[in-house]
């Protein structure tokens, strides 16, 4: 008999392999179909949990533990590419993330993360606080933003970046992220501090501002100019919204909310103080604002009453679970395939744009006369971090077919570096201000 020489087909096996798993898969859980938000859930909390867990226990911040978790959970996660069948996971990767289905619920329930972490971080801090920092907020933000434009569009530009593409990346990157500095600040304990209260103010300020970016970048892609009529509306509108606030608000929300409290029964307050968080933020986006900001000057409303520290002890616990969502989502979300193709373009924005960030802010807060401690520590928590503002200016550009469409992974790649950078970087400015209180001594 003739030997015929045993051949193996590694791609054949891997085919076989990937289709008996899926087919065990579908016959163990047929009560649970992949498209079931509710499985989706399931794999976020569970493996949020155990990575968050091994973070922890590394003495690293959690925020890095969500994002990493959602990288796993992710499409382009190494496990997953090779589990399921040939040709990646299921849908379009907006449609299904991995082994995650329906990424539009986690948009939504990340969106109410970022409202419930706002809102809780406003019941920090009362009006009195909020007003002593507000001029120096308005001119440290706003200097440190433009300054941080200007410079990241003509490094853009150098690096070989169309005109639309320089301007959209340069605006995006002028934005600090308030998700991940709020969360970075509340994790490590300091959010109540001198410095953490101007590095607050400034972030809003910067919120109207992206607000006030969006709309130009998208006149100038479809008109060729700028709207300065849109421009003084959004901040008149703004203006209005927090005015309206410190005077009308702060006379009608809190005696109610203390009525409510009067009566003993923690879930009608539960439901009170959210109803005030998610209202103002509806009544923010509605005028054209963020709902960042609307949450916030709920929270800011609700600190002013008598029952400011129950409202806090009863949302905190909703809080945590959604904000966890939202930073989970964010890292299943980024495209880190593309690494290799845009990482060099990406470091030399990163630190283009942290610097200018940095340094931006020390000569505000320089102006303003600010103390050196204070002045280091919130050029330090403001300089890394992009997220949220980032990615909705880089999308809005690729949505009406402005900018090239690899912006948004470029972006994406800039989130997730930015965000593991941005704890490190805020131990760094405590280590300095300590350092250098030390030679004072």
């Amino acid at each position: 008999m003739q030997n015929i020489p045993l051949q193996l087909n590694p791609s054949g096996i891997q085919s076989s392999l990937n289709n008996t798993v899926s087919s065990l898969i579908e016959q163990i859980t047929p009560e649970l179909p992949h498209t079931s938000f509710v499985t989706d859930l399931a794999f976020i909390m569970i493996i949020g949990a155990v990575v968050t867990l091994a973070f922890f226990k590394i003495k690293q911040p959690l925020i890095i533990g969500y994002l990493f978790a959602g990288m796993l959970l992710g499409p382009l996660s190494p496990f997953w590419s090779w589990l399921l069948p040939e040709g990646g996971p299921p849908g379009d990767v907006l449609e299904g993330v991995g082994i995650l289905s329906d990424i539009s619920a986690l948009h939504l329930f990340a969106e109410i993360g970022v409202i419930l972490l706002l809102f809780v971080i406003g019941i920090e801090f009362p009006y009195a606080k909020i007003k002593s920092i507000g001029r120096v907020a308005v001119g440290v933000g706003t200097l440190g933003l433009f300054a941080t434009l200007g410079v990241v569009f003509y490094t853009a530009t150098a690096l070989g970046l169309q005109f639309m593409d320089a301007l959209f990346i340069a605006a995006a990157l002028s934005i600090s992220s308030t998700a991940i500095i709020v969360k970075i600040l509340e994790d490590m304990g300091r959010i109540k501090k001198e410095s953490s209260i101007l590095v607050l103010g400034i972030l809003i300020v910067e919120d109207v501002i992206a607000v006030i970016l969006i709309s130009s970048l998208q006149s100038i892609a479809l008109v060729g100019s700028v709207s300065i009529e849109s421009i003084i509306v959004v901040v008149l509108v703004a203006t209005g919204l927090i005015v309206g606030t410190f005077t009308i608000g702060t006379r009608v929300i809190p005696p109610l909310i203390d009525r409510v409290a009067a009566a003993e029964h923690r879930e009608i307050l539960l439901l009170s103080v959210l109803g005030v968080c998610f209202g103002y933020a509806l009544f923010a986006n509605i005028v054209g604002l963020s709902v960042a900001i609307g949450a916030f000057l709920a929270g800011v409303l609700v600190a002013e009453s008598k029952s400011a520290e129950v409202a806090k002890l009863l949302s905190s616990p909703i809080k945590d679970m959604f904000v966890a969502i939202f930073f989970i989502s964010v890292g299943a979300l980024m495209d880190i395939s593309q690494l290799g193709d845009y990482i060099w373009i990406a470091i030399a924005l990163i630190a283009v744009a942290t610097g200018m960030k940095f340094g931006g802010n020390m000569i505000g807060n320089i102006i303003f006369r600010q103390k050196r401690g204070k002045a280091l520590r919130s050029a330090f928590t403001l300089g890394a971090p992009r997220g949220e503002f980032s990615i909705v200016i880089v999308k809005a550009g690729v949505d009406i077919g402005a900018v090239s469409a690899f912006l948004f992974p470029l972006i994406g790649i800039i989130s997730i570096i930015t965000a593991f950078l941005s704890p490190f970087f805020v131990k760094a400015g405590d280590k300095v201000v300590e350092k250098l209180e030390e030679e004072d001594v």
